[in-house]
């Protein structure tokens, strides 16, 4: 049986992955700040579907919260197949008014973190096999800001080393969804129906996860949910970053 190691794994895309795993029968590792959190989930994923599942409460803008991850994912004894780098949080575009310690642990978050998560997964996989996904976002094509700057880190890094690593027997795959209905609008301060996106460009967490699971089985590097914002990043290549950034001031993704 196969486990899986996620990250953010709490609320939102993480914990969406964690109930489409368990529906596999994949054992399930989870990761978040909040213990509390964990538990009722990972009570909930025992109960219904009878898997394993072991909770580990961490900060990963933290560097003791990193490393207690990082040797989870190092044990040979007990292997994580799957590794999802989920955890994250956005901030204000306005960077220059943000606070300056907010905006590193965003990037410690988003970066650091995922990288040293990566790199710990990825000494145990070569070889034996296995799977990363990076959850980035349509945002990391379009200049804004520096969650965009994060995100475009994440896709780069993610495309390289699957084409890398692949060759050891382990895909990396940056899931890049866009506007998607979870809890991560409304901890910005965003409340629903208040973002000012257009209901048609909201993606599902159910059909985003569903999406990146397959295309991380299919062994592809980057994974772009619906359409729609397959369009929006194929446009993103042919249009002037002055006019994608100024539509990308809207709302949040």
């Amino acid at each position: 049986m196969p486990t899986a190691l996620i990250t953010g794994a709490s609320a939102g895309l993480g914990a969406e992955f964690a109930r489409q795993l368990a529906r596999r029968r994949a054992d399930l590792v989870l990761v978040a700040r909040s213990e509390e959190a964990l538990e009722t989930l990972g009570a909930e994923l025992r109960s219904e579907y009878g898997v394993a599942v072991e909770i580990i409460a961490a900060d990963l803008a933290d560097d003791a919260g990193v490393e207690k991850v990082a040797e989870r994912l190092r044990d040979i004894a007990d292997p994580v197949d799957l590794l999802v780098n989920n955890a994250g949080f956005g901030l204000p575009l306005q960077f220059a008014d943000n606070d300056i310690d907010d905006e590193v642990r965003h990037l410690r978050l988003h970066v650091e973190a995922s990288m040293r998560l990566m790199h710990a997964a990825l000494r145990s996989m070569r070889g034996r096999g296995g799977r990363i996904i990076n959850v980035a976002s349509v945002a990391g094509f379009i200049s804004r800001s520096t969650y965009s700057a994060c995100k475009a880190w994440l896709i780069g890094f993610s495309r390289w080393a699957n084409a890398e690593y692949g060759r050891d027997g382990v895909s990396v795959t940056a899931l890049c969804p866009g506007f998607t209905h979870t809890s991560f609008h409304e901890r910005m301060g965003l409340p629903v129906g208040q973002e000012g996106i257009p209901g048609i460009m909201w993606l599902n967490a159910r059909d985003v996860v569903r999406t990146g699971l397959r295309d991380a089985a299919r062994g592809k590097s980057v994974s772009v949910p619906s359409l729609r914002y397959k369009v929006i990043v194929a446009l993103t290549r042919v249009l002037p970053s002055s006019l994608t950034s100024g539509v990308a001031r809207r709302g949040r993704v």
